[in-house]
């Protein structure tokens, strides 16, 4: 029997020349590590659609995804990690839910944070990206 794989979607939030980094509150394993918010796609969702919300309930802002990130990144079976980058349009990002700590991070400082292992090479390419944007 094949699990059909589920898709997670994860927020290279971009503000100001810099990335958004969230520290994770659980499961256990994870607590303290940090990594680019996001969430489980519902069924019916598009992409889109799922990051809006997730950015929405786990940081209280409004955001626009702008292009996906390249690549797809196996979490614990079904889920895989799908990354769109997303611009902020208003709010103040709050850790609401699943974190308890948020940093903006200038391309310099990506590496500043103990990011989870699965949004390390996202992470890399998102950073890539708002490089060439401030170039």
């Amino acid at each position: 029997m094949t699990t059909e794989r589920r898709v997670v979607v994860g927020a290279a939030l971009l503000h100001e020349g810099r990335m958004l980094a969230a520290r994770r509150t659980a499961p256990p394993e994870l607590a303290g590590r940090w990594e680019l918010p996001g969430g489980k796609l519902e069924p019916g969702e598009s992409a889109g659609e799922a990051l809006v919300r997730e950015l929405r309930e786990e940081l209280g802002v409004e955001a626009e995804p702008l292009e996906r990130v390249a690549g797809e990144w196996p979490l614990r079976p079904p889920y895989v990690l799908h990354v769109w980058t997303a611009r902020l349009l208003a709010g103040e990002a709050r850790p609401l839910q699943d974190h308890d700590a948020l940093r903006w991070l200038a391309p310099d400082e990506i590496d500043d944070v103990d990011w989870l292992d699965q949004d390390r090479p996202a992470v890399a390419l998102a950073a890539g990206l708002l490089r060439r944007a401030e170039a």
